[in-house]
């Protein structure tokens, strides 16, 4: 990678259960193993289930450092993990995804159902409003995402989103080429300007 990775801690969102391909199941181990070679500390939802247990693991085998965070609620659901650096256990999800995002310097998405899109979602909403300028980007396992970007881009194209709200996204087919394109990331002028104000 040419590119040096300017993130301290980076929040992953990723199913809880493992996906059909194994192609999910890799990129989520991979990505955990490319964190910890970067010293880039993994922040995640906290479980030891599916993608979620995967990058995980594979950042602490790698020798990386873990922070989890999981709503007391789901602590059993979900199998909380136990053997990371720290699991911290909260009140609810609202405070959940707030404080993963206050960890965070970017944001990644592989593949995941609806907690995953919601907490996507989420993110680039806040970032479109300026409360944060990190970047986040969708890693496009095996096209899981395709329907996912056209579904975006047709915001686009029928109005209802402006081109520089759809460039808060980026999209990467390989961990290595979508963090690089993360590190090269500027947000854009005006949610910028909102979050230097203080505006919001």
């Amino acid at each position: 990678m040419s590119t040096a990775l300017p993130f301290r801690r980076l929040c992953v969102f990723c199913g809880s259960r493992p996906g059909v391909l194994p192609a999910y199941q890799e990129a989520a181990r991979d990505l955990g193993r490319r964190l910890a070679a970067h010293g880039i500390e993994l922040v995640y939802g906290g479980g030891n289930l599916g993608l979620m247990g995967m990058v995980a693991n594979a950042c602490l085998e790698a020798g990386g450092s873990v922070i989890g965070v999981i709503p007391q609620a789901l602590l059993e659901w979900e199998v909380g993990h136990v053997d990371l650096t720290r699991l911290e256990v909260v009140d609810s999800m609202h405070t959940r995804k707030a404080r993963m995002a206050e960890l965070a310097d970017a944001f990644i998405a592989l593949p995941g159902g609806l907690g995953t899109f919601e907490e996507l979602f989420e993110i680039l909403t806040w970032g479109q409003l300026g409360f944060h300028t990190k970047p986040v980007g969708l890693l496009n396992v095996a096209g899981y995402y395709q329907p996912l970007v056209q579904m975006v881009d047709a915001g686009v194209t029928q109005g209802f989103m402006k081109p520089e709200n759809r460039a808060l996204l980026l999209v990467g087919d390989t961990a290595p080429g979508l963090l690089e394109a993360m590190a090269q990331y500027q947000p854009p002028l005006a949610g910028r300007a909102l979050h230097e104000a203080g505006q919001l």
